[in-house]
């Protein structure tokens, strides 16, 4: 048997060779957009329990930002219906088949670490990594879940940054702010929908999420592949953010989990809580 990580990514091949052990939580995040319960329960890896990305409430609306952190309680009932608790190692599995899917893995590997959980990790490929390892198994059926009680959370806030800290750090460069938009975003000619002007904080570095993603095996681009993608950010502290906290945190995964880096955080409002405040500047171009 091959021990879990207890951060970053897992294989297929050596998930499976941990299939069955104590303390492991396999947690399926396939959203409607993905199938959702019904592809879970036409297929999943054995012993996983399914949490609908979007359904479940893993991010909140808070007045027009949608993406923001969900209250603490929710999280510790939801972990714990889930099945975690302290000991846990879990393995988050995504879709496999996009971008925007594996943040929504990184997202919820995020939020896991802010309510102070130690030990998770990413299914690299995701499901459709694992079927398409020859040989390993699957099976059908709704999810069956041990539910446990409430996770004790202790809230990891440096993991958070907010829209004050976010302001401090554009007007003093203390942290540098990495957008993980793509550059119709970041140079105004778009923008989300709740959000109330288009463009960028001010002093930003553009860094498109989507490019440390490698859509011909759905898993994260090689470690050589990201330290050059993410050279151009400055080392030191940064605040990784996108339109809604769901893309940025893909970023924050890459330069905290996969490269290293210390005192990244992410912005969970992002640019739709940071238009709310006409007195909040935004750059284009």
């Amino acid at each position: 048997m091959t021990d879990i990580p207890t951060s970053g990514l897992v294989s297929p091949e050596v998930l499976a060779g941990a299939l069955g052990t104590p303390d492991l939580v396999i947690i399926d995040i396939r959203a409607a957009a993905e199938g959702g319960r019904q592809a879970f329960e036409a297929s999943h890896i054995p012993g996983a329990v399914h949490s609908d990305y979007a359904a479940d409430g893993w991010r909140a609306k808070v007045g027009n930002a949608p993406g923001m952190l969900p209250p603490l309680d929710h999280l510790a009932e939801l972990a714990g219906r889930l099945g975690v608790t302290p000991p846990s190692k879990v393995v988050i599995v995504p879709a496999g088949l996009s971008a925007s899917d594996l943040a929504a893995a990184t997202r919820v590997y995020w939020t896991l670490k802010l309510i102070g959980h130690g030990q998770q990790a990413i299914l690299d490929g995701g499901f459709k990594g694992w079927q398409s390892s020859l040989g390993l198994p699957v099976e059908t059926g709704p999810s069956k879940p041990v539910s446990a009680a409430p996770y004790p959370v202790v809230v990891q806030q440096k993991l958070r940054s907010t829209a004050d800290a976010t302001f401090v750090a554009s007007r003093s460069k203390l942290a540098t702010l990495v957008d993980a938009r793509s550059a119709s975003y970041f140079e105004g000619k778009e923008k989300a929908a709740e959000a109330t002007r288009a463009g960028h904080i001010p002093g930003a570095v553009s860094r498109d999420y989507a490019a440390a993603f490698d859509p011909s095996t759905g898993r994260f681009r090689l470690a050589g592949d990201l330290t050059v993608l993410f050279g151009p950010v400055p080392q030191g502290p940064a605040i990784s953010y996108c339109n809604t906290g769901h893309t940025a945190s893909l970023n924050w995964f890459v330069m905290s989990e996969l490269l290293g880096r210390e005192e990244i955080s992410l912005y969970d409002g992002s640019m739709t809580d940071w238009t709310q405040d006409p007195e909040r500047p935004v750059e284009t171009g």
